[in-house]
């Protein structure tokens, strides 16, 4: 017999998935929910990638299994898993570091929340001096910078955003490398080499690194017309970690406007910021 036009359709009846019906049911208990599907295998494999600070670290068996809270022998199905699957390389020495896959999103991702939390005291520097403040990050191996606000002088230091500065030459650049250990300052000129950008410059590794012994001690770097003539400017290290410095900030100005009295001052205003910088970033991590 053939179906009438004004019979209704009676569609199969599907059967609801259980992870759905439990979804509905537990509802009303979303912790209760959230453990039901937490994968902890997921969860130690996280841990582990959280657990390495930057691209220099490096990570024993034992010291991870310390620092993520599991035994060796089960941590150990872990690393090897990330190791094959290229989220981890293995050095000569046992260790384990974060491969380059990884680090692409981390590194930007640590960058953009310097850049916000920095933002505020780049403001308060701009206001009190009116000179060029700026903020540089290290991508493994290169200095980059972040932020800058100009100073609204006719005559002044100019910086732009993005540009990739020299470590050996420029404040934060030396503020930077001063707090690396000796292979990562190494790879960093290899990056850029010992340019001249003027006749100022540094342009020898054994002088540099008295410099930088200097720059780490006093806990701030300065340019004297190194990257540019006519220029002086003061860089501070930023601790994004206890012990691990990844970014730096500083105030250009031209010679003309300086005198001992504001020299002095703009140094202890970027050392002042730069530490404030970094107890900012370091309030999350002691909550408990």
């Amino acid at each position: 017999m053939p179906k009438r036009l004004d019979q209704p359709v009676i569609s199969p009846r599907r059967r609801r998935p259980q992870w759905a019906a439990a979804a509905v049911i537990d509802d009303a208990q979303p912790e209760v929910q959230s453990e039901r599907y937490h994968s902890r295998t997921i969860e130690r494999a996280l841990d582990v990638l959280e657990a390495f600070g930057s691209s220099a670290t490096a990570l024993s068996l034992k010291e991870l299994s310390g620092v993520v809270g599991q035994p060796e022998s089960s941590l150990y199905r872990v690393l090897t898993t990330l190791q094959k699957r290229d989220y981890l390389l293995q050095n000569r020495d046992g260790t384990y570091q974060l491969t380059r896959r990884v680090l692409h999103g981390q590194l930007y991702e640590r960058a953009d929340l310097l850049k916000r939390t920095a933002r505020p005291f780049l403001e308060d520097l701009s206001r009190q001096f009116d000179e060029t403040v700026s903020l540089s990050y290290l991508f493994t191996d290169f200095i980059q910078v972040l932020d800058t606000i100009e100073s609204f002088h006719p005559i002044r230091v100019m910086n732009r955003v993005g540009k990739i500065i020299p470590p050996h030459c420029s404040s934060m650049g030396k503020a930077i490398m001063a707090n690396q250990s000796r292979e990562m300052a190494d790879r960093m000129l290899e990056t850029y080499g010992l340019v001249r950008p003027t006749q100022h410059s540094i342009s020898d590794r054994q002088t540099l690194r008295m410099e930088l012994d200097a720059a780490r001690s006093a806990g701030f770097a300065v340019d004297r017309q190194e990257s540019m003539l006519g220029g002086i400017c003061y860089g501070a290290p930023i601790f994004s970690a206890p012990g691990y410095v990844a970014g730096a900030l500083s105030v250009s100005t031209p010679m003309q406007r300086l005198d001992a009295r504001r020299e002095e001052a703009i140094r202890n205003g970027v050392i002042k910021a730069a530490a404030q910088i970094s107890e900012a970033l370091a309030a999350p991590l002691r909550k408990p």
